[in-house]
């Protein structure tokens, strides 16, 4: 059995609530409650009295017309809607979310003009009055209106929103904008000129109300966000031109007036212009960042510095311009081809820098045109003239005459040459090879020299060194020498005070001893004369003395010598003159000991008288050689001379 339960009330107040609303009001009191968030769309099914159908082309009902009607219903209660004369059919808020935009298209309206693809904005509060947007001549299609983000009370059986992204440009880049509405460009330009008062492109009526032109456009913008309709406009992002420093910036401009050349009757290679004109701006830009359209305006990079481009293979520079170059192939006199590194050092001062690019139209053609072939040339035909020995030994002098010719050359060209560097040479091998054995030789030579060199250094420097040991000794001698002369002085002066002291003590000694010796002498004076005469006295007592004992020894040798007289007298007397001195010869032979013979033979002759007499000398002379042998002493070991 059911059972009753207490939600079922209100369950079914709103049951009979929704049947009273749906069939009695609406049908009776042509009732209708439009909720807070929602619109009403109205359809009219009939008209019961006047106009009852659209005029020709159109689809939205804006003076009761049966149909679609342009007026929606807002939130609130509204009366007289009958269901059966109205279809009501709720439809939410259109919402334009942050960083959105709508793009409105419109289904009904005025038939667009012709060349147009966007219908121009009407007053119409934003597209919510879908009645005033048709009857200010709204056209149909695409607008150029657009809604940003909010709420909105949009009919969509007029209107239909598409939501796209609000155009972000981002630090450090620039926007390129071409447009799809506008005037047609004249004959000649390739972008539109700056328009003003559009805000940025997003004011598109105000941009087309100043004939502003459509395709590609010389304004850019800048980092931001814009809300751009993309069905009129086209962004395309590109960098910012950065210049960096060191260089300058030429612009080459596609846009503009013609303007008067600036740069004078003797350049003939191009226009020079001031600055907004066509043509290569005589004004560079400076180091820095530029929203330049690339589209419309060309900026050559020129290095103001000095710039180095290497003639040798597999090596370049940062920049990039020498990448192309590789190392010179020349051919010397002697037939020989040998390879050459060369470095050349230019610089392009800023105010010359738009000639340089109105003459080559970038420093690429700069590179290709003039220095490649001018430097590659100028080194053949340098070589053509030496042999390789000879190009290797003049190497100096041939950077030196090519720097001069290179640089006059460059400033035909408004390039400032600063130096020409002659790099690696590669000569044959077989010439290298005696190159180097010469060289090596040239070293050994100079190694030698050096070592020399060094030795003699080497002895000087001792000397020097033992200079430099005896100074130190001379300045101590000499030091000494003046600490001895002062030490002397000293010892001087102490001596010449001893002296003074001791002459005075002398003085004093010598008085005291003259007086003893005056007494000394004296006594020694009459000692002396007491001894002078008693000496004298014994002198004259000896010298009688030996007067006396002289005259009788002489007395006495008188005898003597009478004596012996008297005997050689009588001895020559008898044994005769001869035999006295034979005698007396042996004599003295025996009294010094002189051995005549072993033994003295005593013989006789055959004289009688004769041999008798000698027999008797020899007896004698014997006997006087015996006594003598007695008498001489004891000198052998005990042995006389007789025993000998």
């Amino acid at each position: 059995m059911f059972e009753f339960q207490s939600w079922m009330i209100p369950v079914g107040i709103a049951v009979l609530s929704l049947v009273f609303y749906k069939f009695i009001l609406r049908v009776f009191f042509g009732l209708v409650i439009v909720p807070e968030d929602k619109i009403g769309l109205v359809t009219k099914k009939f008209v019961l009295f006047g106009k009852q159908t659209l005029p020709e082309g159109r689809i939205i009902a804006t003076n009761g017309e049966a149909g679609f009607q342009g007026q929606t219903l807002a939130p609130g209660v509204y009366f007289g809607k009958w269901i059966w004369q109205y279809s009501i059919q709720f439809q939410p808020f259109t919402v334009i979310p942050t960083g959105k935009i709508g793009l409105i298209l419109a289904k009904d309206g005025a038939e667009l003009e012709t060349g147009r693809i966007l219908g121009r904005k009407v007053e119409c509060d934003s597209y919510q009055d879908a009645v005033a947007f048709l009857n200010n001549g709204g056209r149909k299609g695409r607008q150029t209106a657009i809604i940003t983000p909010g709420s909105y009370r949009i009919n969509t059986l007029l209107f239909d929103i598409e939501l796209t992204d609000m155009v972000v440009i981002p630090d450090n880049a620039v926007g390129v904008v071409t447009t799809l509405e506008g005037k047609p460009l004249a004959e000649g330009q390739i972008a539109g000129k700056i328009i003003e008062g559009h805000n940025k492109f997003q004011d598109i009526d105000g941009f087309l109300n100043a004939d502003g032109y459509k395709g590609l456009q010389e304004q850019v913008i800048l980092a931001g966000s814009y809300f751009l309709n993309p069905w009129f406009a086209k962004i395309e992002m590109v960098h910012m031109t950065e210049i960096p420093i060191g260089h300058v910036g030429v612009v080459i401009s596609y846009v503009g007036e013609e303007g008067k050349d600036l740069s004078g009757s003797e350049f003939k290679h191009g226009n020079i212009v001031e600055k907004g004109f066509k043509g290569v701006w005589a004004e560079p830009l400076g180091p820095g960042k530029y929203p330049v359209n690339p589209y419309i305006m060309k900026v050559e990079l020129v290095p103001t510095t000095n710039l180095v481009l290497n003639w040798a293979t597999a090596r370049s520079e940062s920049h990039q311009l020498d990448k192309n170059l590789s190392t010179i192939t020349v051919r010397s006199k002697d037939g020989f081809p040998f390879n050459l590194d060369v470095s050349q050092i230019i610089h392009i001062p800023t105010t010359e820098a738009p000639k340089v690019i109105a003459r080559f139209g970038n420093m690429v053609n700069l590179v290709s045109q003039v220095l490649e072939p001018t430097i590659g040339n100028y080194f053949r035909n340098s070589a053509q003239d030496s042999d390789v020995i000879a190009f290797l030994g003049t190497r100096k002098e041939r950077q030196q005459s090519a720097r001069e010719h290179i640089g006059n050359v460059l400033d035909q060209y408004n390039v400032f040459g600063v130096d020409t560097l002659i790099g690696d040479i590669v000569p044959p091998e077989s010439l290298m090879k005696t190159l180097t054995d010469r060289k090596l030789a040239e070293e050994q030579k100079i190694t030698y020299e050096t070592e020399k060199l060094a030795q003699e250094t080497r002895q000087t420097l001792e000397k020097e060194t033992a200079i430099a040991d005896m100074q130190k000794e001379i300045v101590k001698a000499d030091q000494g020498v003046v600490i001895a002369e002062r030490i002397a002085d000293a010892s001087v002066k102490k001596a010449t005070g001893d002296a003074n002291s001791v002459r005075l003590q002398a003085n004093a000694e010598g008085d005291r001893l003259k007086l003893l010796a005056t007494g000394e002498a004296e006594k020694t004076r009459l000692l002396a004369k007491a001894e002078s005469e008693k000496i004298e006295l014994l002198a004259k007592a000896n010298a009688e003395q030996i007067s006396l004992t002289g005259n009788a020894e002489a007395e006495k040798i008188l005898a003597i010598g009478k004596s012996n007289a008297e005997a050689y007298k009588l001895s020559v007397e008898a044994m005769g003159g001869n035999n006295f001195t034979q005698l007396k010869i042996m004599e003295n032979i025996a009294s010094q000991n002189v051995k005549i013979m072993p033994d003295v033979l005593i013989g006789g002759g055959s004289d009688s008288a004769n041999g008798g007499i000698s027999g008797l000398l020899g007896l004698q002379l014997l006997e006087q050689l015996q006594k003598k042998n007695t008498e001489i002493p004891n000198t052998n070991n005990g042995e006389s001379v007789s025993d000998i």
